[in-house]
């Protein structure tokens, strides 16, 4: 996974008289033209990242209670023909568009089209993660066809909170919370996407798209089950108690079940358990900013039983030691 952080840009340095202008400007250059109002007696206080993975944009945005609209006139004076993807983390807010009014919690993901007008207005301290998808890309990936309204995810069944869960976990593997980008450690993936790229949460997006176009069946099959247990994979890879049986039962279902979730991928549950493992040990091996690390504090770390079984599964699938590993990557 390729992540680049493109521009980084705060009002905390700009004088307060000018900061509208300031962010007004800065937007439109790096991610889309608006409009923006503060009511605070402090003025706008807002900073945002913008980040590249690998083939999408995406934008870290914090700030203090304010509103930014996407006005008819500026929607024709600075076209922009993408679909924004706001996952909402800090604040609440509300989302104006044409059909209505929605209300946005924490955890809640706005999917909406750039060409038509709408207001964010935030009431509080906010935070967010913005994905900008190109509309060839949103419609060649994600849901074909034009979207007349605005998507909300947060409030529906409990396989959308799923879904939304792994999109929060994966987003937030790429930025950290102050903005800045994390080593690039591999993420979830399904049917042969790169694991934490671009693909993955284009597909997850997808997901919840083609979920609330009325096409639930594709959303709640096999691949929506197998990015959430490839999610929950991932992010306990430490855990020696780690199983496929574990991961059946958090997703209430049955270890049988989980099997078939993974055959179309040409692997069972446990394998893709041990593989991740030493592919994130391997990465380890090699990476000088992990050289304070003892081969067996890796092991232990990525929930080996012991540095000897390490050791042997290791050697049986990529053809040679722990220690050649490392030696080979330090000589690189």
């Amino acid at each position: 996974m390729a992540v680049a952080v493109i521009s980084r840009a705060t009002t905390e340095t700009v004088e307060p008289t000018e900061r509208i202008g300031f962010w007004e400007d800065y937007n439109r250059k790096a991610l889309v033209g608006l409009s923006c109002t503060s009511y605070s007696d402090r003025g706008l206080l807002a900073r945002q990242t913008n980040f590249q993975v690998d083939g999408v944009r995406l934008a870290e945005i914090a700030g203090n209670a304010h509103v930014v609209e996407r006005t008819p006139q500026k929607a024709r004076s600075a076209p922009k023909d993408s679909v924004f993807a706001t996952l909402l983390l800090k604040g609440e807010a509300v989302f104006l568009h044409e059909h209505g009014c929605l209300a946005v919690n924490p955890g809640d993901l706005v999917v909406y089209d750039t060409r038509r007008p709408y207001l964010f207005g935030f009431s509080s301290d906010m935070r967010q993660i913005l994905v900008d998808i190109p509309r060839e890309v949103f419609a060649r990936t994600c849901l074909a066809g034009n979207m007349p309204a605005p998507m909300h995810f947060g409030r529906g069944a409990a396989h959308e909170g799923t879904l939304l869960s792994a999109l929060r976990a994966l987003l937030g593997g790429v930025l950290t919370p102050h903005g800045a980008a994390s080593p690039p450690v591999p993420l979830p993936g399904a049917g042969g996407l790169r694991p934490g790229g671009a693909d993955a949460i284009l597909d997850l997006i997808r997901l919840l798209a083609l979920d609330r176009a009325g096409d639930g069946a594709i959303a709640t099959g096999l691949l929506s089950q197998l990015i959430i247990a490839e999610d929950y994979i991932e992010r306990h890879l430490h855990d020696p108690c780690l199983t496929a049986g574990r991961v059946a039962s958090v997703m209430g279902i049955s270890a049988r079940h989980l099997s078939r979730v993974f055959e179309p991928s040409g692997t069972t549950p446990s394998r893709f358990i041990l593989q991740r493992r030493l592919e994130r040990a391997r990465h380890q091996l090699a990476d000088s900013a992990a050289r304070e690390l003892t081969i067996a504090d890796i092991a232990y770390r990525l929930g080996f039983s012991s540095q000897a079984h390490f050791a042997r599964v290791f050697r049986a699938q990529f053809g040679r030691t722990p220690s050649e590993e490392r030696s080979a990557g330090a000589g690189a």
